[in-house]
This record gives C-alpha cells, structure tokens and sequence, in this order.
C-alpha cells in the first residue's frame, strides 16, 4: 500500500488531471483498511507513554527499535533454518501478546489496541543470504534504512529480518525490528532471550510441522505503565508547580548550554557502531566498581569528555537523559522477558571544567551515581513520565509545536546491562553471541541517541545514532574517535 501511495504521488506530479483519481483511490484504500480493523478485536487503550510513541510515528518523527543478534545452531538442526525460525516466533506470539496488538488511530488523541487475527510469518520474516558474514559498515547502513522505515496497519508493528551466509551455515544474524508502543528497550532484549529459549524448544522439530500462519493467542495485552504501577505514577503538587515554573516561566534559552541543531523535519537517521572486546569490557566493569559507580555513569562522563574538545569554547554545558527501567516496583506478571513500555527517564548536567579534566574525572561518574540512585528511590514518583497525564493533545503539545525551537538534552543514554542466557557453555543447543541495541535518532529527542548492551559473548556494544543535519557528521565522527580512546584508556586502568 505504501509503493501505491507514492506511484499516485508521482504521477500526480506529473499530470496534474490524475489528482481526482489519485485522491479518490487513496480514500477507498484508507476506508477498506479502516473497515478491516474495525473488526478486529479491541484490547485497551494506548497508555501516556505509549501515546508518545503513536503520535511522533506517523509523524515521521521517531520510527523504531532494532536488536541485532548473532545465533548459532548445532549440527543436529537439520531442517531448513526457516522452519526452526517459524517454529520459535510462534512460541513466542503465543507468549507475548504485544506481538500480535497494533494500535489503531494512531493519529487521533485516543488511540487503542486491537489484535490481529493471525500473522503471515512470510510478510513479517526475511531471509537474507550472503556470501560471508555482514560487516559491521554493511551493518550500520542497513540499520539505517530500518530505522527510517515504519509501519502501516493492517500489518503487524514489527518484522525480523535474518542474515545467513555460505560461509558458516550454522550461524545467522537476526535483526528484531519494532514500534516503540510495543515495548521498550528491554522489550527487545527479552525478545531475543524468548526467541533462543524457544529455538532450544525446537530440537525435535518434525518436517512440515512448523506452521507460516499462526493463529493470534487470545491472551490478555499487558496493562500499561500507569496502569501498572501501584501508585499509578503519583505526581506530587511541588514537583508539578516546579516543572510548570520551568516550562513556562524561566524557559530561556542558555547559550552556553549545547544541545545541537533546533528541531526539525525531515528525519534521516546516521548510525554507527562501537564495539568492545570481552576482555576490554570486563576491565572498563571493574574499573567501575573499584571507583563505586558503574558502567551507565562511566558512559555518560565520557560521552561528555569526548564531546567538548569539539565544541566551540562557548558551550560549557551539556545535558544527558537517561532511561531507567520501571519493571522492578511493577506486579509480578510484568518482569524482565515482559513486552511493553516500563521505562521512565531522569536527566544528568556536565560542565566542561568538571569532565576535561587530565585524567578521567571519576568524581564525575559517582556523582551521576547518585543521581540515579536517588531517582530509584522514587520507584515512579515525579517523573517527567507522570506529567504526560496532563497533556491534552500530544500531536500539537509534545511535537509539531516544537518544530524551530531550540532542543535541551544533547545526548541520551540507554544502558540494559548484560543479557544473560542460561547454558550458554552447552555447543548441543543453539547459543547467542554479541548483540546490538539501535534505534531511529529523534526529532523531539536528544541531538544523540546511545543505545548500550552487552552481549552473550561479553561484548559491550553502543549503538550512536543522531538526525542529519542536527549533529555534523564530521563532529560525530570526531566525538566517535576520542570516546574510543577514552573508553580504551578506561580498560587500561
């Protein structure tokens, strides 16, 4: 349907007599796919945080998240990788009810859920084989297309695409594509920690018995973040009257404060990958420990460290956003192989003087430890978060409105730790290895995007991505460079 859409724009362009029939095709389009999700089942509404994400997509503002995961099967697979792959998606429809839920209306200001009633595994999964293995250059430019490509109903809100090659035929990559109103970055990670658990399940797979249709569970959606949370994200009235004080009183803009370009359309995402050795990574995780503090402060004080030398001398400030999980103060059904949107943020401040200085400022890092500790504390009270509830249209207030003016956050960091697999020793099962964590850069978002995992294989990984024309690329690069010679000299320590 998208390809018709732009074949119609085009020879609209063309022959400006063809506009009346474009138009017309294009509504009865529309109205024959509204009519079909009309009949789906309904399941609830789209919560606050949820909402955020339902509104920038079709907005072109932010698309997706990406996990890129490299498996390994044994010898005694001896089916066609298809089926196997087949067969775990479909344990995990049944598992994750997100999967099978697109939301409906994303463009209104009360959107909802509805269920699928089955998935076509052929439209959803690619294969694709190459020679030799993807490089992590080839990476980065396919990611890239990912991540300003999204999604249009009545399809499902995700799609997973595998890489193989001639070269190891037991190994493959898979790249788990998905909408943000579907879950969260350790959304993405459970995805993956389901899919090994599932492809184990599949050893004994009999030909033809994996299924391409499958069916949608009848298993109820997940409540959201609100909803969940035992105090439904309580707000108290000091921290609402401050954050109104901010907003709307002492809102100007600090010009030694930086934060890249303004806001602005149209969104095309850069990415790059950085990748530390298992070695590099367990000296950086002790080093941290020995400083009390952890990997998470380190990442944000160096990000910083490494942005300033190439700062023009006026900015002297930078503000960094940071994810925490909300999962640990929710009900027990919601836990880390859950999907669905738990997250909440808390933000950090670094001064030039504070980070350039001759060795790595460690002071630094702990005190952002005790940022985040104190935001734990909290478990959900007065979070920015809590505030969405107050939002009447998230289209106009949190978005378009914001086009032109001048952004806050010049980076974001989102660390999900270590996925950890059970048996990972045993070569009888099929085994995970390093993994990338990715998403579309922003355009209400911080000027970069760092999105931080560590993999099976003990590989720490950032996924840097940023909006052309927001960030120089030439900048980027330059940052890029010096935080990997910090990130070396903090492995050497």
């Amino acid at each position: 349907m998208a390809l018709s859409i732009v074949l119609f724009r085009r020879q609209t362009e063309r022959d400006g007599k063809q506009q009346d029939v474009c138009l017309i095709i294009l509504h009865e389009l529309r109205g024959r796919m509204t009519l079909a999700m009309d009949k789906f089942e309904k399941l609830r509404p789209v919560g606050h945080l949820e909402k955020y994400s339902t509104a920038r997509h079709p907005l072109g503002y932010y698309y997706n998240v990406a996990f890129t995961t490299n498996y390994t099967i044994p010898e005694a697979f001896t089916l066609p990788l298809k089926d196997y792959v087949y067969k775990a998606i479909d344990i995990l429809i049944q598992q994750h009810p997100s999967l099978s839920a697109i939301p409906q209306d994303e463009e209104s200001e009360a959107p909802y859920f509805v269920r699928l009633p089955e998935i076509d595994l052929a439209e959803q999964v690619s294969f694709q084989r190459r020679a030799t293995g993807i490089s992590d250059s080839e990476l980065e430019a396919f990611l890239q297309t990912q991540h300003d490509a999204g999604f249009s109903p009545p399809s499902p809100y995700w799609r997973l695409i595998i890489f193989t090659n001639n070269t190891n035929v037991r190994h493959f990559t898979a790249i788990f594509v998905y909408h943000h109103a579907l879950g969260d970055g350790t959304s993405g990670k459970a995805f993956h920690q389901t899919f090994l658990h599932a492809l184990r399940c599949t050893a004994s797979l009999q030909p033809g018995e994996a299924r391409q249709v499958i069916p949608s569970p009848k298993t109820t959606l997940l409540p959201n973040l609100e909803i969940a949370h035992p105090l439904g994200l309580p707000v108290s009235v000091p921290y609402l009257l401050k954050m109104l004080f901010k907003e709307f009183v002492f809102s100007k803009e600090d010009p030694k404060l930086w934060a890249g370009g303004a806001f602005q359309l149209p969104l095309k995402t850069q990415l790059r990958i950085v990748v530390l050795g298992p070695t590099q990574t367990s000296a950086i995780v002790k080093v941290c420990r020995e400083h009390k503090t952890t990997v998470t402060c380190a990442l944000q004080t160096a990000i910083a460290r490494s942005l300033f030398p190439h700062l023009p001398e006026r900015y002297v400030r930078v503000i960094c956003s940071g994810a925490i999980s909300s999962r640990p103060w929710l009900p027990e059904n919601i836990t880390d192989l859950s999907m669905g949107v738990w997250v909440q943020e808390f933000f950090e401040h670094y001064t030039r003087k504070a980070v350039t200085q001759e060795s790595f400022p460690w002071d630094e890092a702990k005190r952002s430890r005790q940022t985040i500790l104190k935001e734990l504390k909290l478990k959900g009270k007065n979070t920015s978060v809590g505030l969405l509830k107050f939002v009447k249209n998230y289209r106009r207030d949190l978005l378009e409105s914001k086009i032109g003016k001048p952004r806050k956050t010049a980076y974001e960091v989102s660390n999900l730790g270590v996925l950890k697999t059970e048996k990972s020793e045993d070569p009888s099962i099929p085994q995970i290895g390093r993994v990338i964590f990715s998403q579309s850069a922003g355009v209400t978002g911080s000027a970069i995007e760092v999105s931080v995992i560590t993999g099976a294989d003990g590989s720490l990984a950032l996924g840097i991505s940023w909006q052309t024309n927001v960030v120089d690329d030439q900048l980027m690069q330059a940052m890029i460079d010096t935080l990997k010679k910090e990130l070396h000299q903090l492995s050497d320590q």
